[in-house]
């Protein structure tokens, strides 16, 4: 399974250490960035990492930065992302199994990496989307975004 992942410049050390995690697990990850602590303009990353995810490129992104909020307001922007803040593996598995969603936002300025990191991106990854009842609330968001009113 191919992943990919970014961070703006908070969160690159947290970045460096869940590819690596990953990689060990044996995940194909794509680092888009960023490659140092130098301020960058998070909007470049995750709007990278969403195409990537919205093109099929890969099944999943992961995206960090100091609070998440940042990308996942940018992530969100991009067609077909549905991209999640998640805080807890229960946030993750609601995220993934209610909404489908298809990229990770986590907070590294307040989640460290750790055992509860690592448990919400296994969660994440690998929760099923329960399709049913959740499925014509994701395709309502979908015939939004095809709408004239979404700009």
């Amino acid at each position: 399974m191919k992943i990919a992942i970014g961070a703006d410049h908070r969160g690159f050390v947290t970045k460096t250490k869940v590819i690596d995690y990953l990689r060990k697990k044996g995940y194909d990850v794509l680092d888009y960035g960023v490659d140092s602590a130098e301020p960058i303009d998070y909007p470049d990353i995750a709007i990278r990492v969403g195409e990537a995810v919205a093109s099929r490129k890969v099944a999943y992104g992961i995206l960090f930065c100091y609070s998440g909020q940042g990308m996942v307001m940018a992530a969100n922007k991009v067609k077909g992302v549905r991209a999640a803040l998640c805080i807890d593996p229960t946030y993750a598995r609601f995220a993934r199994a209610h909404n489908n969603a298809n990229v990770l936002v986590m907070p590294a300025g307040f989640i460290k990496y750790g055992a509860r990191m690592r448990n919400i991106v296994n969660t994440f990854i690998l929760t099923e989307f329960e399709g049913g009842r959740h499925l014509r609330r994701i395709k309502k968001i979908g015939q939004y975004e095809d709408s004239t009113h979404c700009i």
